[in-house]
């Protein structure tokens, strides 16, 4: 039976890819679980109407994501914490700090978005990576100041 691949099947193939399985195969395993359909000129058209829209809205997503990348490059986020006379913080600055910062100024971005090694320990300008799409990462520089100056 041929069937079309809606998702990636280990052992299989990709999803989109039209393969050639065995009967009991695909009707009892590959079909009720989702992971394809028979590959008649119906289901095939269906696919591409599918594949045609969710390659549409990727792009859009991508574009979205380069507008804010260039948003966020073009900004820089300063933050306050205590600190010691070495200028070691009392404490960190996490994610969490860096996206509700980003939040005051208008920036919209998902705390799974932010990748940093590990929290800021010390005043100073760091570079955090955030990652808005898969193809799209950012550079948002960060300054950290003591409190009071």
């Amino acid at each position: 039976m041929k069937i079309i691949l809606l998702k990636d099947v280990e052992n299989l193939g990709k999803r989109g890819e039209i393969k050639e399985v065995k009967d009991g195969f695909a009707r009892n395993y590959l079909i009720p679980k989702g992971f394809a359909m028979e590959a008649n000129r119906s289901n095939l058209r269906a696919f591409e109407a599918i594949e045609a829209q969710q390659k549409s809205k990727r792009e859009k997503e991508k574009n979205r994501a380069l507008k804010l990348k260039e948003k966020i490059e073009k900004f820089k986020l300063k933050l306050k914490a205590k600190a010691g006379e070495e200028g070691k913080l009392f404490g960190a600055i996490s994610s969490i700090d860096i996206l509700n910062g980003l939040k005051e100024h208008g920036i919209q971005v998902e705390k799974g978005m932010i990748h940093m090694e590990d929290a800021i320990r010390s005043v100073g300008t760091y570079e955090i990576e955030i990652r808005l799409h898969p193809e799209v990462k950012a550079i948002l520089k960060v300054e950290v100041s003591p409190e009071g100056e």
